[in-house]
């Protein structure tokens, strides 16, 4: 009698948790395809974007954006260590001065490959125009797999390097107040390089239905084993 309950239990803890793995397979399909739907949406969506603007970087990224100002070419950033084609290069980052405003928004200009010696920094110099309308994607600043002490920190170069973006810190060398996304370039526009600008990449909903199947398929065989046992035992 005792074998019998110990089975019983085994069954029903591995029976609850087999439908419970299931359920929240099901429930990331839904977040998931909740997330690209929001992703669509804003990818439709065009703001005007103003000194004033106080949105975040999560409610704007991905979102069609126009910028009035001028780009400040005293200053620009190369964002290192950003692979291309197994290439390595840089991100250019130029200040864009919103209107009549002292505010800015950094304009990922496109991906420019390594000089060597590494030393010899790229030219990404060009004649900057007068006030002009620029159009591109708001999207968050590139993550960096580990943010080493001090890479946030600008070399006294110009272009200067930087090993990850810091808005706070940038603000500081630039002497004028940044917004903490940055605007990638159309690829259309003018005075840019090389434009590849990607979505988030996320396990699909369709991924997560079929990982919840597979659970729900291992509690009907452990039923289906269960009752088979059960009658075996009975039998004798």
């Amino acid at each position: 009698m005792a074998l019998k309950l110990r089975w019983l239990f085994a069954y029903l803890a591995l029976f609850i948790l087999f439908l419970s793995l299931g359920v929240w397979q099901i429930h990331r399909a839904n977040e998931k395809q909740d997330f690209l739907n929001t992703e669509a949406k804003r990818v439709a969506e065009t703001v005007n974007l103003t000194a004033e603007n106080l949105e975040n970087s999560d409610a704007l990224r991905y979102k069609q954006a126009t910028v009035l100002g001028r780009y400040d070419t005293k200053k620009q950033f190369l964002l290192d260590n950003q692979i291309n084609e197994g290439k390595a290069g840089y991100f250019v980052f130029t200040p864009f001065k919103l209107a009549n405003s002292n505010k800015a928004i950094l304009v990922n200009r496109g991906w420019i490959p390594l000089v060597e010696p590494r030393s010899t920094l790229p030219n990404v110099e060009f004649l900057a125009e007068n006030e002009t309308i620029l159009n591109g994607r708001i999207n968050t600043f590139p993550s960096v797999g580990l943010k080493l002490d001090g890479a946030n920190q600008p070399t006294q170069t110009n272009p200067a390097v930087v090993g990850f973006l810091d808005a706070q810190i940038l603000e500081t060398d630039l002497g004028y107040e940044l917004f903490d996304f940055q605007l990638e370039l159309a690829p259309n526009s003018s005075n840019g390089f090389k434009r590849e600008w990607a979505m988030t990449k996320i396990m699909q909903p369709e991924q997560h239905l079929g990982y919840a199947l597979q659970w729900f398929g291992l509690a009907f065989v452990l039923t289906v084993i269960f009752i088979k046992f059960g009658l075996q035992k009975s039998s004798l």
